[in-house]
């Protein structure tokens, strides 16, 4: 890389982080000498001012010392993630020691932790240089037992069991509606993935961009690993032939069902729930709705990670305690203003989450908002398989948002065809008996077959293809192999192949 290049990344990687730390909407004016803990999270201003301020009140109770929470937004988890990664690879190839521009990653799922504690490696003059992003935190055991109990809700561990990430809160995936735009459509409220297929619903779901939420990518790779590869596929493929958009951030569906601007979304459930609620607070009554398919969802642990050089680590570490404590854990479900007086609950914003605490849910559960019991209802997905979440980005982008207008008119085609069922469930080739209504769903449904490096190709139906063909494409694997050009990156090229094949297949459904 060349000297001013090696410049102008630094420059741009100062004010990323730089404009989100000096610019922030929260700030709050403190005395000097307070310490302060530097926190870059996704979280929405709600979280970030009721934890801050509540972190606050705890360390001055606790040690007499004043405490404030600086924090960073610079965007989403996918985001947040990619930008570490940018500096820490820009630290090493310029020589210099990674980190020290903030202490804690605070939200986002359990993959995006799970990214920053893998290496980063470079080669400088020869020499293969690598570091991690985020660090253990230790927790003592017997605190982390009471807590947590089991590592486990369903088949997902709550927290990373080399320390790397702790797991804080707990978020569901699944779809905000708007009953009244529901009900002028003559449509029912969803209560299956399957909901999203129904043909009334083309041009009025609202759905995002995976490559840019990691909270969106996480509800599609539920449907996908409780609907399995083949169904999963069909439901996104259909909601996304009625969608009217791809957001590129996760908040957007909840506001534009709010608004009737869309009927339904697919989110993560406390931007339903919140939305929900402060409908409801305005005197909107129950026009919106939220919904975890049952048994259809997965529960996946919101974590804190501890960075690398982190330069206020000893009040980083007392932030990550105070977020386990009862009083931090009743901030996520508790009423504002809750009539007992035992500092528990927030006191401005419902923030309407799912405490990661087993114990709230035994001691505390008539005071949350939400009577949800998630460590009852997680079950084991049936259909399990960690690779199918690097598909997800490539292969929506080329099966929908590449190919947005030939998939509506495909879909059209097929709804309009004098033989489709009069059903608001999916429907398939499988379903149906006419035999040019068969093809034209059977053409519309088909996946790609993916060249490999041996000459021969392979599908993506079963998880031991999967696993091959993420480390030949998406892991570069096969980069010499003359699948793709050499400077190009095997994500972008599987994106580019499939996105033709798609696009074919869409035109020989309209007969173009």
């Amino acid at each position: 890389m060349n000297k001013p290049a090696v410049i102008c990344i630094g420059i741009c990687l100062a004010i990323l982080f730089g404009v989100p730390l000096f610019f922030r909407g929260d700030y709050v004016s403190v005395p000097s000498g307070t310490k302060k803990v530097i926190i870059i999270s996704p979280h929405n201003e709600q979280i970030r001012h009721e934890f801050g301020q509540g972190f606050s009140r705890w360390h001055l109770a606790k040690y007499g010392e004043l405490a404030e929470v600086i924090w960073s937004v610079p965007g989403g988890t996918s985001e947040i993630r990619r930008m570490l990664q940018s500096q820490f690879t820009h630290a090493l190839e310029t020589g210099k020691e990674p980190g020290g521009e903030a202490d804690l990653v605070f939200g986002g799922g359990s993959y995006e932790h799970d990214v920053l504690k893998k290496k980063i490696v470079v080669t400088l003059n020869g020499e293969e240089l690598s570091t991690t992003i985020s660090v253990p935190a230790i927790i003592d055991q017997a605190m982390l037992d009471e807590v947590y109990g089991d590592n486990l809700i369903g088949d997902i561990t709550i927290y990373d069991p080399e320390g790397y990430w702790h797991g804080l809160a707990l978020s569901g995936f699944g779809i905000v509606y708007n009953n009244e735009v529901l009900a002028d459509l003559g449509i029912e409220p969803p209560t299956t993935w399957e909901a999203l297929c129904n043909p009334e619903l083309f041009g009025k779901l609202a759905l995002v961009n995976p490559a840019q939420s990691g909270s969106v990518t996480t509800a599609f790779e539920a449907i996908l690993k409780n609907l399995g590869w083949k169904r999963g596929w069909q439901v996104l493929r259909r909601a996304a032939a009625n969608a009217r958009y791809f957001s590129a951030s996760s908040l957007k569906p909840p506001a534009d069902v709010s608004q009737g601007d869309a009927a339904m979304g697919i989110c993560i459930d406390f931007y339903g729930r919140y939305q929900a609620q402060a409908v409801k607070s305005s005197g909107g009554g129950d026009r919106i709705g939220y919904i975890d398919p049952p048994s259809a969802t997965v529960i996946d642990p919101d974590p804190i990670s501890l960075l690398r050089g982190a330069p206020n680590e000893t009040l980083a570490l007392l932030f990550i305690e105070y977020c386990m404590t009862k009083e931090a854990q009743s901030l996520w479900q508790f009423q504002v203003e809750d009539a007992i007086d035992d500092n528990l609950g927030p006191v401005t914003f419902e923030l309407r989450r799912m405490p990661v605490r087993r114990e709230m849910y035994s001691k505390y559960m008539k005071r949350m908002v939400d009577q949800v019991q998630p460590y009852d209802t997680a079950r084991p997905a049936p259909f399990p398989d960690r690779n199918m979440r690097a598909f997800i980005a490539p292969i929506f982008s080329a099966m929908a948002m590449d190919n947005h207008h030939e998939l509506m008119d495909a879909w059209q085609a097929i709804v309009l065809h004098p033989a489709f069922p009069d059903t608001v469930d999916l429907v398939t080739s499988d379903d149906v008996q006419d035999d040019e209504l068969k093809e034209m769903l059977e053409t519309f449904d088909a996946m790609p077959m993916i060249p490999t490096n041996d000459g021969g190709t392979l599908a993506m139906d079963t998880p031991e293809d999967r696993k091959t063909l993420k480390y030949g494409w998406l892991r570069d694997q096969w980069l010499e192999d003359g699948l793709w050009h050499p400077e190009d990156h095997g994500s972008s090229a599987l994106k580019r192949t499939t996105g033709e094949y798609f696009r074919n297949q869409y035109l020989n459904v309209i007969g173009k």
